[in-house]
């Protein structure tokens, strides 16, 4: 699978292009920046054809580029089904800061253990809520992009709507710390002191779990 890690956006943000090299279909997690940018990435590693959106949560620094990149693209937004309303009844002062027009609305609504595929390639949906309620993980084997569940030596902030951090403990040791210990962390700010960790390092080091 081509995976691309990009720094993009305010606040450190992560985004992720997963393509088929065969077919050179892709998905976009999290874009939280120009669509331009992160499509001249995705096309330098083999990505054409963008066929969705993901987005791990819905809060404004993951999805600020949703619109362009639907409209560059016409590739169809998805999201958790319990985090859909943050899509459609955004926090107005938050899109203000980051200067972001609202996304449209999500048209797939994901479940826990739900497969989305892309050529020859899938990743697997985890719920993980904590940071947000409908927070979700995408995992294939040897790898993981986390969002704002766990970062590298951290964890999401739980302070905003719909954050719990007994909840989102309890959703990285059922849900993450249960993944092979060799498992990639992809997550989804550039917090930590490099841009990816282990399950098998978290586990051990991450004071905050």
């Amino acid at each position: 699978m081509i995976i691309e890690q990009i720094l993009i956006g305010g606040f450190d943000i992560f985004c992720y292009v997963l393509g088929d090299p065969q077919t050179r279909e892709g998905i976009v997690v999290d874009p939280g920046g120009p669509a331009d940018q992160i499509l001249e990435r995705a096309k330098a590693k083999g990505v054409d054809k963008i066929v969705l959106i993901v987005n791990t949560h819905s809060h404004v620094d993951h999805v600020a580029g949703n619109e362009a990149m639907h409209k560059a693209t016409g590739a169809p937004i998805a999201i958790h089904e319990a985090e859909a309303g943050g899509l459609s009844n955004p926090n107005r002062a938050m899109l203000a800061m980051f200067g972001a027009s609202q996304s449209p609305d999500a048209k797939r609504l994901l479940k826990d253990g739900e497969k989305i595929t892309f050529g020859n390639q899938s990743v697997e949906v985890i719920h993980t809520p904590g940071h947000t309620t409908g927070g979700i993980c995408l995992y294939w084997p040897g790898y993981v992009i986390t969002g704002d569940t766990l970062f590298v030596g951290g964890v999401g902030r739980t302070d905003l709507p719909g954050g719990s951090f007994q909840v989102l403990k309890d959703s990285i040791h059922r849900r993450l710390f249960t993944l092979p210990e060799e498992t990639v962390v992809l997550p989804g700010h550039h917090y930590g002191p490099t841009p990816t960790s282990t399950i098998g390092r978290e586990k051990r080091e991450n004071a905050f779990v």
